[in-house]
């Protein structure tokens, strides 16, 4: 009896130095929920779901309207790929390339049923507004001011019913946003 106490002793000894030296070590290191942060999407949400990803940072954005009025389709380039799109293509669609260096630090707009208008705005002070701003109004952007858009969720049924943004530091991004309302 004496030697099973003596073994459960050192065991318990044992997993308290490890999780000790387990906690010891993750301070080293930076938690990783502090460079990713998520808005949820924001519409009525009616319809399938989507989720715009690719790989390596956003350089252009495409998106598509219904008649000057509502947001029907969406689509992200990522370096040179086009990813799928979501929604609806409707006639000549909006686009705006970004510069080398530069990144989506806040998207803002209005939304009723559907997403009614979308503002891109950059690291670099640049805009990109598609759709009619009409409706209520939301502004994203990400908790960390070195994050940057890293992809877009939500729903759609014939049009964008909602959008969410996922923010996210990337290796060797380092975004300083300049011209963005961050508060």
């Amino acid at each position: 009896m004496a030697v099973d106490q003596r073994a459960g002793k050192m065991i318990l000894v044992a997993a308290v130095a490890l999780l000790a030296a387990a906690a010891a070590a993750a301070a080293d290191y930076p938690v990783q929920d502090q460079f990713y942060s998520f808005r949820p999407p924001l519409g009525s949400g009616s319809g399938s779901s989507y989720s715009i990803t690719g790989e390596g940072r956003i350089t252009a954005i495409r998106v598509w309207e219904r008649y000057s009025n509502y947001i029907s389709g969406i689509q992200l380039r990522y370096g040179s790929v086009w990813s799928e799109m979501a929604g609806a293509q409707y006639g000549t669609p909006l686009e705006m390339a970004l510069f080398d260096g530069e990144a989506i630090v806040q998207v803002s707009g209005k939304y009723a049923h559907y997403v009614q208008s979308l503002v891109f705005t950059t690291s670099m002070g640049r805009s990109f507004m598609a759709g009619q701003p009409v409706g209520h109004s939301f502004n994203m952007y990400p908790e960390n001011n070195s994050a940057e858009l890293r992809f877009l969720s939500g729903s759609y049924h014939g049009a964008l019913t909602s959008i969410g943004t996922h923010w996210a530091v990337t290796p060797g991004g380092n975004v300083t946003p300049s011209g963005a309302s961050q508060h």
